[in-house]
């Protein structure tokens, strides 16, 4: 069987650069992912205040991370790591979104 690293994950919500209002402190997070193999597992999700953003998840299942907490007035730096059921893995880069 072929053995292509998956795509870079392509962020959806927050847009780069986005200014978003959090509701009651929380926002959601949400890209997508895409593998020529369609054998995608999970997802690493980071972020933090930093551009070298912490895992706040491991082995997310599917596009969406929930109900995740945020401060007011702050820039964020967020990243997906893509992997597959062969142990290849991708870097979506870098993005920034800040909250109001």
């Amino acid at each position: 069987s072929s053995a292509f690293a998956p795509f870079p994950a392509e962020m959806v919500t927050p847009k780069m650069a986005a200014r978003i209002t959090p509701t009651a402190g929380r926002i959601n997070l949400s890209w997508t992912g895409s593998d020529v193999d369609n054998d995608i597992l999970n997802y690493d999700i980071y972020l933090g205040t930093t551009n070298t953003p912490a895992l706040i998840k491991s082995a997310q299942i599917g596009g969406t991370l929930p109900d995740v907490t945020v401060t007011t007035g702050t820039t964020y730096y967020w990243k997906v790591i893509t992997r597959d059921s062969k142990g290849n893995t991708s870097d979506s880069g870098i993005y920034v979104f800040y909250t109001n």
